[in-house]
């Protein structure tokens, strides 16, 4: 149990000692003894900042969801505290922290982050993380929610004008719903997306719809060239895998090669020929 004896102040001298001496477990108590007497003194933004400060931490002795959990505990005080800003950064951070621990967990984190911003109108600071869910997804293989985030990010671009970041995310759909084999819902997104100005006359609007009119023919030639060209490469490395590794249904049929046309036959070769036929049938039919 954490001692609540002496000031908070104390507590937090005794912390920055413990931390420059690298002596993390102790200076992490001495943060929760910190936080819990900022607790009942109702200081509520002094306690989450203690239990942040604790968590960081645990995140210098690699216990990360110990760390996590009380980043996010840190976050939820700043959010009844009133600082929405502090409690979106505390999230951010939790979620960088476990992204290559539990990248489950770092898309919740991400995802809760964004729901901050948004509530505060800060739409680029929301959009921004909900693409770092929707790649994690990605990564991840979940697709069926990575395309309700990338449609979630589009429906934010879409709202502060941001139109050809809308065509970017109407590629990272189309790829992410024919992994999904879905080719009904990929053409739906390219359809829906005419409306947006600009799109029907982008490059990236004639490269969909060449994908999509491979993908449905079953050409891998034509999936291929079109993927592998530089405006599905240099997207962002998780969509550029998708598009690299996309395979038509079937396997697909290949283009045929043109045939190598046949060697003519030298004309001393000819004139053999032509005299060993003649002395076959030199002697006349049978």
């Amino acid at each position: 149990m954490i001692s609540t004896s002496g000031s908070p102040y104390f507590q937090a001298t005794l912390a920055v000692a413990f931390k420059n001496a690298k002596q993390f477990e102790q200076a992490k108590d001495a943060c929760l003894r910190e936080a819990v007497a900022h607790e009942n003194n109702r200081a509520l933004f002094h306690a989450a900042k203690a239990y942040e400060q604790a968590g960081m931490m645990l995140k210098e002795m690699q216990k990360l969801p110990e760390a996590v959990q009380l980043i996010e505990k840190a976050s939820m005080m700043y959010l009844e505290n009133g600082t929405p800003d502090t409690a979106a950064m505390a999230l951010e951070r939790a979620g960088k922290l476990i992204e290559n621990v539990d990248p489950e967990k770092a898309v919740q984190l991400y995802q809760q982050t964004a729901n901050v911003f948004e509530n505060e109108e800060r739409l680029r600071q929301a959009v921004e993380l909900l693409g770092k869910a929707s790649r994690l997804l990605v990564r991840g293989r979940r697709f069926d929610e990575a395309a309700l985030s990338i449609q979630k990010e589009k429906n934010i671009y879409k709202e502060i004008e941001n139109y050809p970041t809308c065509y970017k995310k109407t590629i990272a759909q189309v790829l992410v719903h024919l992994h999904r084999n879905d080719y009904v819902a990929a053409e739906r997104c390219v359809r829906e997306s005419y409306s947006i100005p600009g799109f029907s006359g982008s490059e990236d609007c004639a490269a969909l719809e060449q994908l999509l009119e491979g993908y449905d023919q079953q050409d891998q030639d034509q999936v291929s060239e079109v993927c592998s060209s530089p405006l599905f490469k240099y997207m962002d490395n998780d969509y550029a895998k998708l598009g690299l590794s996309l395979v038509v249904p079937g396997g697909g049929i290949k283009k045929k090669s043109p045939a190598t046309p046949q060697a003519k036959p030298e004309s001393g070769a000819t004139a053999t020929a032509a005299e060993e036929e003649e002395d076959e049938y030199s002697g006349g039919l049978c």
